[in-house]
């Protein structure tokens, strides 16, 4: 059920943030490809933040789901194309995969005012992994500064996603580097306040070592058809 399913990853996140002598992170439910009925079962059951990959695909799911559960929250996760900047700056209250500058640029053009500005996550690509959205870190003091220069954007933080090394372990290096280089933005940017990574398999370790947010899917909606 929905609701168990929450309240027992809400338990486990709970307990590797004590563990770990952090803040407990807030949750970001993965719903990309689930139907719209689950994510409203989710959130009936009292899940509020949702995280899709596809614009089109959240933009009829928000429609959707608008008449009987307005207060969700979307959040963009997956990588944004600079064509489908108009639309997403009107679906989403979250980027989280802004890896570049024209896509800042085409998302804060389109941002409408009345919709106050959209809070944005810089991707970082920290390991150089050949394929993978996100900027090179080197690349993070320009991205951000432009992005805090543009009054329709809200610099919120980094998301990251690390190689899925077999061994979840192994992942732990690069969620200390994005920690590290998190910390040195929030130095530079006093509104910058959110660390999203950490998924279904490696969250407590995210956790450990700093993570704001964890982005869930399986452990809350179950695995996938094949």
């Amino acid at each position: 059920m929905p609701a168990d399913r929450l309240e027992n990853v809400l338990q486990r996140i709970q307990n590797a943030a004590d563990a770990a002598g952090r803040p407990v992170p807030a949750l970001l439910a993965v719903s990309k490809t689930r139907p719209a009925g689950d994510v409203a079962a989710l959130a009936a059951a009292g899940q509020r933040a949702f995280g899709e990959n596809y614009v089109q695909e959240a933009a009829a799911k928000r429609q959707a789901l608008g008449e009987h559960h307005p207060g969700l929250e979307w959040h963009l996760i997956g990588h944004l194309q600079s064509n489908k900047a108009a639309l997403a700056a009107e679906v989403f209250d979250w980027v989280q995969s802004v890896d570049r500058p024209g896509v800042a640029a085409a998302l804060a053009r389109h941002r409408a005012a009345a919709r106050g500005p959209l809070n944005v996550l810089l991707q970082v690509n920290v390991e150089g992994e050949p394929g993978k959205s996100g900027c090179r870190p080197e690349d993070l003091p320009a991205l951000a500064a432009l992005v805090a220069a543009e009054p329709a954007l809200a610099l919120r933080g980094l998301m990251s996603i690390p190689v899925p090394h077999a061994e979840p372990e192994q992942r732990r290096p690069a969620f200390r580097r994005v920690r590290e280089l998190f910390e040195d933005l929030a130095g530079r940017h006093p509104r910058v306040d959110t660390l999203s990574m950490g998924m279904s398999d490696d969250f407590a370790i995210a956790i450990a070592e700093g993570a704001t947010l964890v982005r869930i899917g399986t452990a809350l909606f179950g695995p996938r058809p094949e």
